[in-house]
């Protein structure tokens, strides 16, 4: 583990105002490495002595200015404690700027492994990796059954006109990274805005649930939902897209973006549908607009995260492969509502 900085952060910063904010948290000179795997907010492995903890920034580059706010981030993590949601234990925020250059925050480190790709799944065996992707549909049946008011987070967002909004801030999201032609992407988000559904009862949603953003123990048990950058309080059915969008993703060779779909014992998408629907109770026969809105989304966050790679203003490897996968996903979004 290097005791060098890494990109973003500043031991020697961080140390200073880790004795000033909790003396004695720290028992010996700070090392940090960076957890790859993540596209959008920064995520390090911090150390000192025998103590570990992960701590998370905001990316170096241009980037919508709610989407990576480090307050909501702790405080739906911080909320959901005491839930049945598994999160980790949330150690401090701060967010003054002068500090690391952004604002911050530490939690707990969690033991378990973010499996990514149908290779990572293929040792866990067939049995094993359907329970851990059916745990998957059950925490976000979990996570959707919180009620908000009783958990401090009444006031985490305006769930009335939230897909309105949605479509509205994505669509300013694309036009921020816009530089280059993309085929069919404003025909998709035209579409997705005269069809849109009648949103549910409003819950707690996640806004980027997916199987790499959990951990998990050998058995296929889930120790931790991650990254809760996008969360506020809106349609949970916008989580259920994400997630069947997701686990229609295949493991291609040499793309930037992995799936697990091949994996020996993953459950077939509509499969993950029906158990949703079975254990929560909702109605989601307009599943596939939010599966294409799903497919609009991450095209915008994939061109979102190709732009600032085009610029230098990424940290890890694979970003230049980026750009090369956009075009399919908005495809894949318009054959969604089409045959929808």
């Amino acid at each position: 583990m290097s005791q060098e900085n890494p990109p973003g952060l500043d031991l020697r910063a961080l140390g200073a105002y880790l004795e000033r904010a909790r003396p004695g948290l720290a028992d010996g000179p700070l090392r940090a490495e960076v957890i790859e795997g993540g596209r959008s907010n920064l995520t390090y492995r911090v150390t000192a002595g025998a103590a570990q903890w992960v701590l998370r920034r905001p990316p170096l580059g241009h980037v919508l200015a709610t989407a990576h706010d480090m307050a909501r981030e702790f405080r739906v993590i911080s909320a959901l404690g005491g839930t049945a949601v598994p999160v980790p234990e949330t150690v401090l925020l701060c967010e003054d700027e002068e500090v690391l250059g952004a604002p911050f925050y530490v939690m707990e480190h969690m033991p378990g492994t973010p499996y990514r790709s149908a290779a990572e799944l293929a040792p866990l065996g067939p049995e094993r990796t359907r329970a851990l992707v059916e745990c998957l549909v059950d925490t976000l049946v979990a996570l959707h059954a919180v009620r908000p008011d009783e958990v401090g987070l009444g006031d985490f967002g305006r769930p009335e006109g939230f897909l309105e909004r949605q479509l509205r801030r994505w669509g300013k999201q694309l036009a921020a990274s816009r530089h280059r032609e993309l085929a069919g992407v404003d025909e998709l988000h035209a579409l997705l805005g005269r069809s849109l559904p009648t949103s549910g009862r409003p819950a707690v949603v996640h806004g980027d649930f997916r199987l790499d953003n959990v951990l998990a123990d050998p058995e296929g048990r889930i120790t931790a939902v991650l990254d809760w950058e996008m969360s506020t309080l809106g349609d949970p059915l916008t989580d259920l897209g994400l997630l069947v969008m997701y686990s229609e993703q295949r493991d291609a060779p040499n793309s930037p973006i992995t799936g697990a779909r091949d994996a020996p014992g993953h459950p077939e998408p509509a499969e993950l549908v029906a158990r949703y629907a079975e254990r929560s109770g909702r109605e989601v026969s307009d599943v596939h607009w939010y599966t294409a809105f799903a497919y609009f989304k991450l095209a915008v966050i994939l061109e979102g995260i190709h732009y600032r790679s085009t610029l230098g203003q990424t940290v890890g490897s694979g970003f230049d492969r980026i750009g090369s996968v956009v075009p399919a996903f908005i495809d894949n979004g318009l054959a969604t509502l089409r045959e929808g």
